[in-house]
């Protein structure tokens, strides 16, 4: 008899947690458990996980950035089904299937002008070390420059890109001539440029890790500036791009016309990982410059068709549902719903980003009081707050988020691209409910330290530890 998922995920429910303490990452559990966020999920459905008891949550995760057309979208379905039934010819290697062209037809199509060939992969992260490989070959310099905060994945060229210590912590050596300037900052950036040896300036337009903000000048000066001194600007777009900001690139809304772009996660529909380089000309034929370099650069499972397949289907429901402007839409009547929060609560500084990728940025308030409530928090833990803002949210209104970055008071947001208005009025009366209790009193206090004193006695009075950015 075939294989029957059904069966099986019925006759072992609930051993999720076991397992992955035994044979997966014990950590992982361990978090999720110290937290209360160790639900057993049965199905995803747009903007909702359901779990086993019934209940409904708001996912603002999206897997972070995956899901954004949401978790089960029938046309990526479809589309999907379709392609197993045609006992595709998948994988032939030594082949030029049609599919792989067709989208990398759409993704150009979708470029400015300058962009002309595109190299699949499979993640943000191998997109990442191929633009690493390509910036190297057609410069010929060995310098690479990364921003501050930046986030670009966590395999070892990757790493070597990552502005959190806490990622790299045991793993190096890394990449040499991997160099950190502080994000905005135009004098730090042309100082290296000066030197004449770095092959590329690879940058989020905006920043997962705490949703940072530079300025028009900043991008506009940084573009010039790669130019000036032949250094490839590259564009990391895996997360915030592919209409997350309301814009199909993130990089549209400052004019930048960069030399690579990579993407992925919501180019795979929520269902089949893919991943994509997109260069110049001039770049690309720099690695693949001869016959025999044909195959100096791939990965087994790039251009496999169910991926090809997912992401058309993802695109062309983009065009369908008009994704890009509706995210636009939604994204500004979310700051205009949250706006009147900070000038309600004093610990709610300000809301940053675009589109449907925003942070909730937290600080110290002026009130005697509350300050210093806020400064016994932030002895304990630096960013105590947020994570004391999460854990509610997700308790009480069962609203899925995360803190945006390790030690910084920002909570990011990060909706399906369906998400409409229903979705922002419930949020913002979810965040409203719970900012209220930390501003008049010490209910959340309160309501935070039972939860972690609940995880603890259920992992028999270890120490708690805090989740993951």
């Amino acid at each position: 008899m075939s294989f029957d998922v059904a069966k099986v995920l019925k006759e072992r429910h609930g051993e999720n947690f076991t397992l992955h303490s035994d044979l997966l990452n014990p950590q992982l559990a361990r978090v999720l458990k110290t937290l209360g966020f160790d639900r057993f999920y049965v199905r995803g459905e747009g903007c909702y996980l359901y779990d086993d008891k019934g209940d409904q949550y708001l996912d603002f995760l999206a897997g972070f950035g995956v899901y954004a057309l949401g978790r089960s979208h029938p046309a990526i379905k479809q589309a999907l089904h379709q392609a197993i039934d045609l006992d595709l010819p998948n994988m032939v290697q030594l082949d030029c299937a049609l599919l792989p062209g067709l989208l990398a037809e759409q993704l150009v199509a979708r470029a400015h002008e300058g962009i002309r060939r595109v190299y699949f992969c499979n993640s943000g992260t191998e997109a990442t070390e191929s633009a690493i490989k390509f910036a190297r070959r057609a410069t010929g310099r060995p310098r690479v420059l990364f921003c501050d905060h930046a986030f670009h994945g966590l395999t070892t060229g990757s790493l070597a890109l990552n502005g959190g210590k806490e990622f790299k912590e045991g793993f190096g050596p890394l990449l040499p001539g991997a160099t950190q300037v502080p994000f905005g900052d135009i004098d730090a950036l042309a100082a290296e440029l000066r030197r004449g040896d770095v092959a590329a300036f690879v940058a989020e337009p905006i920043q997962g890790k705490g949703v940072n903000v530079a300025s028009d000048a900043y991008w506009q000066g940084a573009q010039a500036l790669c130019r000036k001194h032949r250094t490839l600007l590259v564009a990391d777009e895996v997360q915030v791009g592919m209409g997350r900001t309301g814009k199909f690139f993130a990089h549209e809304h400052y004019g930048l016309e960069p030399d690579i772009i990579t993407i992925s996660k919501a180019l795979s529909g929520g269902y089949v990982p893919v991943g994509a380089v997109m260069c110049t000309d001039k770049v690309f034929m720099s690695v693949y410059s001869s016959l025999e370099r044909a195959m100096v650069h791939s990965t087994t499972f790039g251009r496999n068709q169910l991926a090809m397949v997912a992401g058309l289907a993802t695109l062309d429901t983009f065009e369908q549902e008009g994704i890009v402007e509706h995210t636009r839409e939604t994204g500004e009547a979310f700051e205009a719903a949250l706006a009147p929060l900070v000038e309600r609560y004093e610990m709610l500084h300000a809301v940053r980003g675009k589109g449907l990728m925003l942070g909730l940025v937290f600080g110290k308030p002026e009130s005697r009081s509350l300050r210093v409530r806020w400064n016994a928090l932030e002895a304990v833990r630096t960013a105590l707050f947020s994570q004391m803002v999460v854990v509610p949210l997700f308790h009480r209104h069962r609203i899925l988020t995360q803190v945006a970055a390790d030690n910084m008071n920002v909570i990011k947001l990060l909706p399906p691209l369906v998400a409409g208005q229903q979705e922002v009025d419930y949020f913002v009366a979810a965040l409203d409910d719970v900012l209220r209790d930390a501003h008049h009193g010490s209910g959340l206090l309160m309501e935070f330290g039972t939860t972690m004193a609940k995880s603890a006695l259920r992992r028999g009075g270890s120490k708690p530890v805090m989740a993951p950015a």
